[in-house]
């Protein structure tokens, strides 16, 4: 495969991450997206330790996308455990699926976690709103003919002691791939996770 993909078009890459962490944590996967030339925007979204509810966080992401893209120009979400949620938030109530062409989700509780259970809704209402069965997944179930005209990909680790059990952690639509890796974030630490991962962000 060519370093650079000038015979491609490729569209601009929306990097969000997930709780207790910031755009850094995909600092492999930007590494290797520089490699291919793909632009790419990973904003840090302020979570305060997840007392900042995700409808909120889409609205922050929503600012975030409209000032350094416009609200017509064509993207592709990729969104890291929490913000694998706040991407399908965004997606569905901001009118994101009018213009993203690819979503993919990594280590994502797209139907909950029971790390979450026990969380009180205040004041960190951002995780508790990753329970199994929490009113906001729920809602987010309920639409998903959204994601229809949307590649969704979703990868996961039945390792993973975040979103638990690992097997939760992928959308209702389009693929789903299991990555042998331990640790909720090797997902998108380990070379290998990375590969995969940037390899299906660039094919299109």
């Amino acid at each position: 495969m060519k370093d650079n993909l000038n015979d491609k078009k490729i569209r601009p890459v929306i990097l969000i991450h997930g709780l207790w962490n910031n755009s850094e944590i995909f600092k492999q996967v930007m590494k290797k997206l520089d490699k291919y030339k793909v632009e790419y925007f990973a904003p840090t979204l302020i979570q305060k330790f997840g007392m900042i509810s995700i409808v909120d966080l889409a609205k922050s992401l929503d600012r975030e996308i409209i000032n350094n893209f416009g609200s017509q120009k064509e993207i592709d979400i990729v969104g890291f455990s929490m913000g694998g949620i706040v991407g399908r938030y965004w997606i569905k109530k901001f009118e994101g699926f009018k213009r993203t062409k690819k979503f993919i989700s990594i280590g994502s509780p797209h139907n909950g976690t029971l790390t979450a259970q026990l969380i009180p809704n205040y004041p960190l209402k951002g995780i508790s709103e990753m329970k199994i069965n929490s009113s906001l997944l729920r809602k987010l179930s309920l639409e998903n003919n959204l994601l229809e005209k949307i590649e969704c990909i979703s990868f996961f680790t039945n390792w993973d002691l975040m979103v638990f059990p690992g097997w939760r952690a992928y959308l209702p639509k389009g693929k789903k791939i299991s990555i042998n890796v331990f640790k909720h974030k090797n997902l998108v630490r380990n070379q290998i996770a990375v590969d995969k991962i940037v390899n299906h962000i660039i094919n299109q």
